[in-house]
């Protein structure tokens, strides 16, 4: 929050005087965003060039080839949209979605339900099936939702955000081949951080976000589609509903066109792509082994505390973890407790777990053993404070 002084030189309209901003220090161990990495916060800082630059257009050909890398995909229409990870959302739902096409959403949490009210607003026939916030789908369950409701699309949360678990993803995409439907895969909490094989699992849209396990700001909303999906699109009776979205418009200034869409923000993909460029420099395997280890650390300190969490530990997501609030504590009074006196951030539950859970988050630059050191120090030292 910015501080105000009687000495500003600023005056706002209402009278009162502003210094300049001074933004509190904070360690992010929440569901999202995560602190950036200080060369990505570099790149950010630089000097803005235009959109036609040529500089920017190599610029951008990098970012789509280190997206599709990070990703592991080939897909050519992959790019990052300018929004954040919702915006990509969205875009997968309204350049291949059509007025009365039967859109199947698997929920098991907040972001499911998200997706089902999007596709809503584009006149899909919205069906759904739903798990309890904790759980993944099985194989079985999914493959008798596609019999029953013959969608041209199935929808999933990788990494649901707001219950901490993974959907094992083996077996989907052919299931989907199988029954002539599309795959559409949230990966905002799985990006960078966790083993992701678009092309491998055969999923056909999927989109994520800058800001998680890309330690990069909120702002750009990585997106990716495979031919099976731009047949889809070309063969659409009307425009793409949204015009800022439209990939069809999208791919002129994306691809070896380079037509003008709209300005775009040139310095959220210099961070974007130091961003990847980091992950690639670690290393997709040992980035994804960093997560997993230091989740690790984290779940086995937590249940030494005492703790129980909510997500059986096969499918618990090493970038987000849900902790059962005891129900001696007050789970909003701890949490407001170490953002206020020790500048750390968790998140609460979200929907069915508002109230019942603590998020932790060790994603990207985040995840690291100082970071769980730390918020497993203040656990001990802080929580028995506040059992009543």
């Amino acid at each position: 929050m910015a501080t105000t002084t009687a000495n500003s030189s600023m005056l706002g309209t209402s009278g009162a005087t502003f210094a300049p901003l001074t933004v509190p220090k904070r360690l992010l161990l929440g569901p999202g965003p995560s602190n950036s990495h200080p060369s990505v916060l570099n790149a950010l800082s630089q000097q803005p060039v235009g959109h036609l630059d040529p500089f920017y257009i190599q610029l951008m050909a990098e970012v789509q080839g280190l997206l599709r890398d990070v990703w592991q995909t080939s897909n050519r229409l992959t790019l990052p949209m300018s929004g954040t990870g919702s915006a990509a959302m969205e875009a997968t739902i309204a350049n291949v979605v059509e007025p009365g096409d039967t859109f199947l959403v698997a929920i098991k949490g907040y972001f499911g339900n998200r997706l089902a009210d999007m596709a809503s607003r584009y006149k899909a026939n919205v069906q759904t099936i739903d798990k309890k916030w904790g759980e993944a789908f099985s194989l079985q369950e999914l493959e008798e939702a596609i019999i029953k409701y013959k969608p041209a699309f199935l929808a999933l949360v990788h990494a649901e955000t707001s219950t901490g678990v993974c959907q094992p993803m083996e077996g989907i995409g052919d299931l989907c081949r199988k029954h002539n439907c599309l795959l559409i895969l949230d990966t905002v909490t799985s990006l960078g951080s966790i083993p992701l094989y678009l092309d491998d699992w055969k999923v056909d849209l999927a989109y994520s976000c800058s800001q998680k396990g890309l330690s990069c700001p909120p702002g750009l909303g990585p997106f990716t589609m495979n031919e099976r999906a731009e047949e889809k699109l070309n063969k659409r009776t009307g425009k793409v509903p949204n015009w800022y979205l439209d990939v069809s418009l999208l791919n002129k200034y994306w691809g070896s066109d380079r037509v003008y869409h709209h300005t775009a923000p040139v310095n959220m993909n210099f961070g974007i792509r130091e961003a990847l460029r980091l992950i690639l420099e670690e290393g997709l395997e040992a980035t994804w082994t960093r997560h997993k280890l230091n989740a690790l650390e984290l779940w086995n300190g937590l249940e030494d505390l005492g703790l129980s969490l909510h997500v059986p530990s096969d499918i618990r997501l090493p970038t987000l973890t849900t902790v059962s609030i005891p129900s001696n504590v007050d789970g909003k009074a701890f949490s407001l407790h170490l953002l206020n006196n020790h500048g750390v951030e968790i998140g609460g539950g979200l929907g069915e777990l508002a109230g019942k859970v603590w998020r932790i988050g060790l994603m990207g630059y985040n995840s690291n053993k100082t970071n769980v050191d730390k918020i497993l120090n203040l656990f001990d030292s802080e929580l028995p404070k506040f059992k009543s």
